[in-house]
């Protein structure tokens, strides 16, 4: 096992002298001196002992795709990577750090550290390639990163020339009142041989920090009488409050409200079927989405039949992916329109 340098923990009396100096040294290095001028850590993220900061960015508020599942390959013309599984979209704070290791560290020593602290800080792990049988290695999983327009001390290619039979990934989330925290650790090594863009041997971890501020959930819960007065004039209601979260099919309990209300709409007629419709955004395969948004409608046909007593034979579920959109999916704003569930007699 790979002790966690990232924090010195002095817990067991009985260890050896020689080590305590291992871990003191490699937490407190003066290398720390060396950071980019203006560079620091992030406060909820701690570094690995003895790395220093070679490359900083912050920014107040970008899109990011989140790695959660296998890479499989690269657009090179928009550096847009692609999955196995959709990535999660986020939006929020972004702070970008390369750090730089000492000596003769290992990526795979690098990633098991964080990973430790990590889940010591109460992040749950989304993603570990080092976890993933069919975990690819491919050079140009690593191109975007020659691009980046990135203050640094070393060359930008630090990281997309290095060996990439030594790239490893993580991703981690830790959800918090004031908005859920997600990383993106990418690391990887040189061949001790090879000093092109580099100045000393070792590994390099990218540590992308993203903070989302949830989106203020506004909306009205739509009552039971104004769900009958769309369905007869529009002949269908479409409804915000039955909420998800990303790429998942359980209802959030928060959704309780307009479950409700459905379910009084139903009580007050006892004559109204349904067809309970799922849509999504268009992020994703069309394929990915018609599953996720039938799923998601057979949640709610399940939770308004053993949760409120509706008879399930009143509600039947359909989901439509994206190809019934009421705003445009180039925009945040649009895709939160276009993530809903209708009611449509039957």
């Amino acid at each position: 096992m790979i002790a966690n340098v990232l924090t010195p923990v002095f817990r067991h009396a009985c260890i050896p002298m020689s080590i305590w100096f291992y871990v003191i040294f490699f937490t407190f290095s003066p290398l720390q001196a060396a950071d980019l001028p203006g560079a620091k850590d992030h406060p909820l993220i701690k570094r690995f002992g003895g790395s220093e900061i070679v490359a900083y960015d912050t920014k107040r508020f970008v899109e990011y795709d989140l790695q959660t599942s296998t890479y499989t390959s690269l657009d090179l013309d928009t550096k847009k990577r692609h999955y196995v599984d959709p990535p999660l979209h986020l939006e929020g704070a972004l702070t970008r750090i390369w750090y730089e290791a000492a000596g003769d560290t290992s990526s795979l020593e690098l990633l098991r550290n964080y990973r430790n602290e990590l889940t010591a800080e109460g992040f749950d792990i989304l993603y570990d390639s080092t976890k993933d049988d069919n975990a690819t290695k491919w050079t140009s999983y690593l191109a975007a990163f020659s691009g980046l327009n990135i203050q640094t001390s070393r060359s930008i290619y630090v990281l997309y020339a290095a060996d990439t039979k030594g790239l490893k990934t993580l991703t981690a989330k830790k959800e918090r009142p004031e908005g859920d925290i997600y990383v993106s650790l990418i690391t990887v090594e040189w061949d001790k041989n090879d000093a092109v863009y580099k100045s000393r041997r070792g590994a390099y971890a990218a540590v992308d920090v993203i903070e989302v501020k949830p989106m203020a959930q506004n909306m009205v819960v739509v009552k039971a009488d104004d769900m009958a007065k769309s369905i007869t004039s529009d002949g269908r209601v479409a409804l915000y409050g039955i909420l998800f979260d990303f790429n998942k099919t359980e209802i959030k309990a928060e959704s309780g409200p307009v479950l409700e209300e459905i379910a009084k709409l139903l009580k007050n007629e006892p004559d109204l079927n349904l067809y309970v419709v799922g849509h999504t955004d268009s992020i994703g395969s069309f394929d990915f989405n018609l599953n996720l948004s039938k799923r998601r409608a057979e949640a709610v046909v399940t939770a308004l039949s053993s949760e409120y007593g509706i008879k399930a034979g009143r509600l039947t579920p359909h989901g439509v992916a994206n190809l019934a959109p009421v705003a445009t999916n180039a925009t945040e704003p649009g895709r939160a329109k276009n993530r809903r569930v209708e009611l449509v007699p039957r």
